[in-house]
């Protein structure tokens, strides 16, 4: 799934302690003997998620390596702050227009959203560092490249990160079925968009922060549609609009 799995104490401390993008480590709490103390307190510290593993686990991560109880599990790519991803609209002279996934599990989709919002010209996608999809190889390959030249970011909160954002001026819409028609939305300025899992759809208090809910007519007897699909066209009517306005002030 990983672009790299780093096995051993000292190696997961020292890549924690060098910055290394960690997307998660498994550590086994039973059996694995002392000296893994420093390895959890570090990964406190960076914030990493860390998942309790048995030792068959952690051999079939890293076969044949002398994991010692703790094996790390690294991005391929590097993630951006919030306030990087910012800046980059900034630089581009650009209003903001961010999309952030709430729940989105499934690696395909969170590629596939990763791969439309860097075609629809959005600035940067952001993800919870729990209940979402870690950035494997997978999404790697899901988003055609698309990872390569587009920031991502992985935040503590969603909700935090939600106002944060309306107070650098970023107007904050939730893709919701309640939801006004999306093409009576104006998403003019800046503005970032935010999509649910297709099970639970966006969480309720990720919902409440939200400035509004947009929804996509659904004409057929399905009641859904892939959490992918769904973002595609409401990333393009953003598109379609700031490409309106781009083109009436010229």
């Amino acid at each position: 799934m990983y672009d790299e799995f780093i096995a051993g104490r000292n190696a997961v401390y020292e890549a924690l302690e060098a910055g290394r993008e960690i997307d998660c480590i498994y550590l086994q709490r039973s059996g694995a003997g002392k000296g893994l103390g420093r390895v959890v307190a570090a990964a406190k510290k960076r914030g990493v998620i860390i998942k309790d593993a048995d030792a068959k686990k952690l051999d079939a991560l890293c076969p044949g390596q002398n994991h010692q109880g703790v094996v790390a599990a690294a991005s391929p790519v590097h993630y951006y702050t919030l306030q990087e991803v910012l800046q980059r609209a900034k630089q581009r002279g650009e209003a903001p227009f961010l999309v952030l996934c709430d729940g989105i599990l499934d690696p395909h989709n969170l590629g596939a959203i990763i791969r439309t919002a860097e075609c629809a010209g959005a600035h940067g996608v952001l993800m919870p560092k729990r209940r979402s999809a870690p950035i494997s190889t997978t999404v790697y390959k899901s988003s055609a490249g698309a990872c390569e030249h587009l920031p991502l970011c992985r935040v503590g909160n969603l909700v935090q990160t939600i106002e944060q954002l309306k107070e650098a001026g970023v107007w904050v819409y939730c893709a919701d079925m309640d939801g006004v028609n999306f093409r009576d939305q104006d998403f003019g300025g800046p503005v970032a968009i935010v999509v649910g899992s297709e099970g639970e759809g966006v969480s309720r208090l990720v919902r409440q922060s939200c400035d509004g809910a947009v929804s996509l007519p659904l004409l057929g007897q399905i009641s859904s549609l892939n959490a992918s699909v769904a973002a595609g066209i409401v990333l393009y009517e953003v598109a379609g609009q700031r490409l309106a306005a781009k083109k009436g002030a010229q």
